[in-house]
């Protein structure tokens, strides 16, 4: 999609839904043989580029994750199973929901384990920022994350604005060359 298209097509949350399962093993785990932190964010960012790429059709790269939360530890022979879909599209950009579970193969019982919210920005293949599709919410949970979206987007604004603001005022100022 060209960034010059001035109405593209509108998609639904159902068409960036995706998913992905993997086994948990030992590589993936620390010394007491609960998932690495830092392997379960890399899981969480796969899935949440599937949703986005369905979403946007051309090249996604991660600019921000956002928040997680590890609610519950993930073993060694569990089967993690991550869930993915668009919350909202923005004018280059979309945020989107990651919510993992567990599934624990000797039962079969389900554990909520983590989620988090991702933010994506559309490009091309030399890197320029691509417009994006808008996005139709059409369940009331749907439209309830659409909007929430919203608010997170404003934040994440606001906290920017917040660093650069304290970064300016801790910037080393020039000596001034009138006192000795």
């Amino acid at each position: 999609m060209s960034s010059t298209e001035t109405s593209p097509i509108v998609r639904t949350v159902a068409s960036t839904q995706s998913e992905m399962t993997e086994i948990i093993l030992p590589n993936d785990a620390n010394t007491l043989g609960n998932l690495l932190g830092g392997r379960l964010m890399h899981f969480i960012d796969l899935t949440g580029a599937m949703a986005a790429y369905r979403h946007t059709r051309t090249h996604v790269v991660t600019a921000a994750m956002d928040h997680i939360d590890f609610i519950q530890p993930v073993h060694v022979g569990d089967l993690l199973i991550l869930k993915s879909s668009v919350n909202r599209a923005f004018n280059t950009s979309v945020e989107v929901g990651v919510k993992v579970w567990v599934e624990h193969p000797q039962t079969g019982s389900m554990l909520h384990v983590a989620s988090a919210y991702l933010v994506f920005v559309a490009i091309d293949k030399d890197g320029k920022r691509q417009k994006v599709s808008g996005l139709q919410p059409e369940t009331a949970n749907e439209i309830r994350r659409y909007g929430d979206a919203l608010r997170r987007r404003e934040y994440r604004e606001a906290e920017v604005a917040r660093r650069k603001k304290a970064k300016a005022a801790t910037a080393p100022q020039s000596p001034d060359p009138i006192r000795v």
